[in-house]
């Protein structure tokens, strides 16, 4: 991915669904009352014009809802607003299927800045958890790139080869932080759930123990190695730290197989 990796306009607020009072549940992504896609308040958001974007489809695989991702040499964020209250759910779950990492990619380097799959969530941190320097420097940036920079992205990767639980910055920048949640092919062709203590996560990657969340997104993407890649993404949502995920038991479905492109018919 570009060095664009913080520059994505903040998308309006007005689109998001707030997260209720006392909620134990905040649902983020029931792609199962979705028509087409991108639908309000998911949106597509492109970093540079000259660089294909990945495609997002609805799709039914093996019985769940999802948002299929693919990408050519390709990059764009599927995101929404996401104003909700830590506090109270701070915990983010989703399951994700992924058929193969990413065999040319390495997360160290611009070059090989690409994952299969990624899930990016954007904050606004208080001045408390950034240094001066740190505060100058998005100053700075901001007033290149524009006011709605946010201060911090974590990025939840499935990678090709670093060790499960593996954090880095980003290639491009510190303000965006990489951690591995599965890597190589050990959970590749299944469905796979994932639970993430987003204040834990910031306290761990930033040193902050509160922030205003900005965006959630989604991603596939494969601009600099140039390869095909692809993920389904299913049932974001936000929970209680005591509550366990909410995922819907998985519909009958017809297909019986197991890889992406074959349940496509290619």
């Amino acid at each position: 991915m570009r060095s664009c990796l913080l520059c994505a306009t903040v998308l309006s607020a007005s689109l998001c669904t707030p997260a209720l009072s006392g909620a134990e549940v905040v649902m983020l992504g029931d792609f199962s009352r979705y028509s087409s896609l991108p639908q309000a308040p998911w949106q597509l958001v492109r970093f540079e014009d000259n660089i294909p974007a990945t495609q997002y489809g609805l799709r039914q695989h093996q019985g769940v809802a999802a948002v299929e991702a693919r990408a050519e040499a390709a990059m764009a964020l599927l995101a929404r607003p996401l104003q909700v209250d830590l506090d109270q759910t701070p915990v983010l779950c989703w399951r994700w299927w992924v058929d193969n990492p990413i065999e040319q990619a390495d997360m160290t380097t611009k070059a090989g800045d690409d994952y299969a799959a990624r899930v990016y969530v954007t904050f606004d941190l208080p001045d408390s958890a950034m240094s001066l320097g740190t505060r100058m420097k998005l100053g700075l940036a901001r007033a290149v790139h524009g006011d709605d920079l946010p201060d911090a992205a974590i990025n939840y990767i499935w990678d090709n080869r670093h060790p499960i639980g593996t954090t880095a910055d980003n290639a491009y920048t510190d303000r965006a932080r990489m951690l591995v949640l599965r890597s190589g092919r050990d959970d590749t062709g299944r469905w796979v759930e994932e639970r993430r203590n987003l204040l834990k996560d910031l306290q761990q990657l930033f040193g902050a123990d509160s922030a205003r969340t900005l965006q959630l997104a989604i991603a596939s993407d494969s601009d600099n190695t140039g390869v095909q890649t692809g993920a389904l993404f299913a049932d974001l949502h936000l929970v209680t730290a005591e509550a366990p995920c909410r995922f819907p038991a998985a519909a009958a479905s017809p297909s019986n197989s197991n890889n992406l492109t074959d349940t496509n018919g290619n």
